[in-house]
């Protein structure tokens, strides 16, 4: 039983096993002293008999017939209720069956209050010692109230009130991991909003700069026409920053239900790149698919476009003039893996492990398009439905992103 791999309660049973035969033990002594008590009075007795009789002069062999006779009768009866000896007869006036009485109750006084001072003992023993690992318990639980998780519950033996602690062990760990989650999302919602106030910062610096230059020069149609072209695009930025942030927020809240279906890969790429081409051919860059047209993805379509086209994006904005894109796919029992080379400048290995970061973008990148949440979106939606967004690349060698997810069965 469980009860008994608790070490308290296990020596707590053994103490009243002892107890138990210490009883029967005082018992058996109890008895052997009232039999010896009934055997001295039954010779007390006797003797007392026998000495009245022979006082009297009574022969000897009538005495020790009257001892030894057993016979009862009605004239015996009658004689001793003359006699004033009967059941009704009180104790005090039978000074043998008093004194046995005496002996016999200061004996089971005194082995009942020694019987009682172990048995109280024991037990008062073991309930300080469970209330002292109840105290303990308690002052864990109030420091974890408090928020200190530095200490731990008793956990050294086996049993329920042990298994209970483990269990509130673990409910600490618990409080302690939301706890720790709730400063970082405070540290991470603070760094997000400074970021965000910092990439709003310079569109909306510009719009305000635009404005004033084209506010001075009302009548100057050129310069209106260029600094509006200008505010166009700083307003296009700030779209694009606040639209991003809002998908990547709805991520991050675990609000986007991802509804998985089986897709042509090559509908995939083609529907994420389509509104990239037109901008891939004014910069003279090349998009070139290549992979099976019967190969199908289970994703959901929405989002998983949405990361292809974000990697598309960076791999535009890293390439110069006369780059080349390819997008190529295979497919295994295992896993099935969408590649997005180019031919760019590549990533320096000491940008390598920050591009997935928010916001982050590398100085040789800090005249490039973008803001710096794409890649961070595509590698939460990519991981969101159970993928791997990697990277491989190094200076002057292009880079490569590897979209791999499991082949479902």
């Amino acid at each position: 039983m469980m009860i008994y791999r608790d070490k308290q309660i296990r020596h707590f049973f053994f103490f009243l096993l002892f107890f138990g035969l210490l009883l029967f033990l005082c018992g058996g002594i109890l008895n052997a002293i009232q039999a010896k008590a009934i055997q001295n009075l039954f010779l007390s007795h006797n003797n007392a008999v026998a000495t009245s009789l022979l006082e009297q002069g009574v022969s000897e062999g009538v005495v020790a017939q009257a001892i030894t006779n057993t016979t009862m009768s009605q004239e015996g009866s009658d004689l001793l209720i003359k006699i004033g000896v009967k059941e009704t007869t009180k104790i005090e006036l039978l000074p043998f069956i008093d004194s046995l009485q005496k002996t016999t109750g200061y004996s089971m006084m005194l082995m009942g209050a020694f019987l009682s001072i172990i048995l109280f003992g024991g037990s008062i023993y073991f309930f300080q010692k469970r209330d002292c690992l109840y105290q303990q318990g308690l002052q864990v639980v109030s420091r974890f109230t408090e928020g200190d998780f530095s200490c731990n519950m008793p956990q050294l033996e086996e049993g329920t009130i042990y298994r209970l602690f483990t269990s509130v062990e673990q409910l600490s760990t618990i409080l302690q991991s939301k706890s720790e989650t709730k400063h970082n999302a405070k540290i991470f919602l603070k760094h997000t909003i400074a970021d965000i106030s910092h990439q709003l910062k310079t569109p909306l610096t510009a719009l305000s700069m635009y404005r004033e230059i084209i506010s001075d020069e009302p009548e100057n149609v050129d310069t209106v026409k260029e600094y509006s072209e200008k505010m166009g695009q700083a307003l296009e930025r700030t779209e694009q920053l606040i639209l991003s942030m809002l998908k990547i927020t709805r991520l991050d809240a675990g609000n986007i239900v991802f509804e998985r279906h089986p897709y042509r890969i090559i509908e995939l790429i083609e529907e994420a790149i389509g509104e990239l081409t037109t901008r891939a051919e004014k910069e003279g860059k090349n998009i070139v698919l290549d992979g099976s047209t019967e190969a199908t993805l289970l994703c959901d379509k929405q989002w998983t476009r949405e990361a292809i086209e974000n990697i598309v994006k960076n791999a535009l904005d890293h390439t110069c003039w006369g780059g080349r894109i390819h997008i190529s796919w295979e497919c295994t029992p295992i896993v099935k893996r969408i590649y997005i080379k180019d031919n760019g400048a590549g990533i320096s290995s000491q940008d390598l492990h920050h591009i997935f970061k928010r916001f982050y973008r590398s100085k040789k990148s800090l005249d490039t398009q973008g803001v710096g949440l794409g890649l961070s979106m595509a590698k939460s939606i990519i991981e969101e439905q159970g993928g791997v967004l990697s990277v491989q690349s190094g200076l002057g060698e292009g880079t490569v992103f590897i979209l791999s997810f499991l082949t479902e069965l």
